[in-house]
């Protein structure tokens, strides 16, 4: 439901920009016919007066109508039907055009009818760009005797030009369509990497809690037993058993609140943790669990002891020493440190693995991100180890940081502030 209602959202807003592009593609199309239109009757009225400005040198009066004809947009016929000189004609069209005020090149041809050939005449400029002659661009008209051809070169671009604020609208209207678009294809994506993920923590729910309730349901069906209920050693170990797969439920339960991004729900248990105790054993089990030659140096004073939740602490720390394991080489040497002054207390966990590549250490915070890797397939993760480490340390409103060592390696350091240490 509410992925159909931003989908209406996202077409609605799309069809909104759509609609307003189109208004001003019509806008601008209706500006450039009247732009080019008024550019035509500034020509046709300035050539007429050239006309009537000969046959009044001539003192005859005007024969024929219609002298003008426009065979293209920006090449015109003029039909004087009378004697000419090509220096009167120059100096008419430069005045005609300057009253209209025109203002663009042009460059005329004059037809000798003994000949039988348009002479070129003269290329006139606005400005004092150098002119690009096309003299091969006239054609003579049959049935004429006494005419002249005009063309416009840059009749076309002065349309364009004159309408730079149109272009300005349009252009960013273009823009706007296309941040548009962008935007909606990254929201679509993020709302399939949502589903991707909803999909990930659902089947990691069913994962675990499922073999977790038959434990728990046979664990129950066992302990009602005569034969365990009348063996106190076999009753005890069975309630054993149970409170510690209530337990771990409650584990699996904040574990997967926190990969789903529902941290609100987390309420820490803040307690004083000794360091060190908390080191060796995280030590313990992750040695234990490594299958390489490893090597964990802890040197840390006994007397540091921090403010902490025990249990996402606890997890923070075996999250990184086992990440530290797995990425390094068959034998892994990890050097845990502690550096204090007046602000708090910094841990430093130093590995000599491969180190991580630039282009992904900004990004191995994120959820489900996993850094690519030749053996990756061979290394167990679903990417949400350091999404969580993050998350807690976040909460407890420590820092984080990770770097790639000058050597070999990377070192990650988790600050603790001194209202925290204890």
């Amino acid at each position: 439901m509410k992925f159909n209602r931003l989908n209406s959202i996202i077409f609605a807003g799309f069809l909104s920009i759509v609609g307003v592009l189109i208004m001003q593609l019509l806008m601008l199309n209706r500006a450039y016919s009247f732009e080019k239109k008024e550019f035509e009757d500034k020509i046709h009225f300035a050539l007429q007066d050239v006309v009537k400005r000969i046959y009044r040198d001539n003192k005859t009066d005007l024969a024929i109508t219609n002298q003008i004809k426009k065979i293209t947009d920006d090449y015109y016929i003029v039909n004087i039907d009378d004697v000419f000189e090509h220096q009167v004609l120059e100096y008419y069209l430069k005045s005609e055009f300057q009253k209209v005020k025109l203002g663009i090149d042009y460059e005329y041809a004059i037809y000798n009818c003994g000949t039988d050939e348009m002479i070129y005449g003269n290329y006139v400029s606005s400005d004092s760009g150098k002119p690009e002659k096309c003299e091969n661009c006239f054609q003579k008209n049959e049935g004429l005797i006494y005419y002249f051809g005009i063309r416009f070169p840059d009749l076309q671009h002065k349309f364009i030009t004159s309408l730079g604020q149109y272009w300005i609208y349009t252009g960013i209207l273009f823009l706007v369509l296309i941040i548009y678009v962008y935007s909606v294809f990254l929201l679509l994506k993020q709302k399939k990497y949502t589903e991707l993920q909803t999909d990930f923590i659902n089947n990691m729910t069913h994962e675990f809690k499922t073999p977790l309730s038959s434990i728990l349901i046979a664990s129950q069906y066992a302990s009602s037993q005569d034969e365990i209920k009348n063996n106190p050693k076999l009753a005890k170990y069975m309630q054993i058993i149970t409170n510690q797969s209530h337990k771990l439920n409650q584990h699996i339960e904040r574990i997967l609140n926190v990969a789903k991004g529902d941290a609100k729900w987390i309420e820490l248990d803040k307690k004083p943790i000794n360091i060190k105790d908390a080191l060796e054993l995280v030590k313990e089990n992750a040695i234990l669990k490594s299958t390489k030659k490893s090597v964990v140096k802890i040197e840390i004073p006994s007397k540091i002891s921090v403010l902490a939740d025990e249990f996402h602490f606890n997890n923070v720390l075996y999250n990184i020493v086992d990440n530290a394991l797995k990425y390094c080489s068959e034998s892994p040497e990890i050097v845990i440190k502690s550096v204090e002054n007046d602000r708090g207390i910094t841990l430093h966990f130093s590995d000599n693995g491969s180190g991580i590549a630039p282009q992904h250490i900004d990004y191995v915070f994120d959820k489900f991100y996993r850094v690519p890797r030749e053996n990756k397939k061979d290394i167990e993760g679903f990417g949400i180890g350091l999404f969580y480490v993050k998350k807690i340390i976040d909460l407890h409103h420590w820092k984080i940081a990770i770097q790639n060592n000058e050597n070999q390696g990377i070192t990650v350091s988790i600050f603790i502030p001194k209202k925290d240490v204890v």
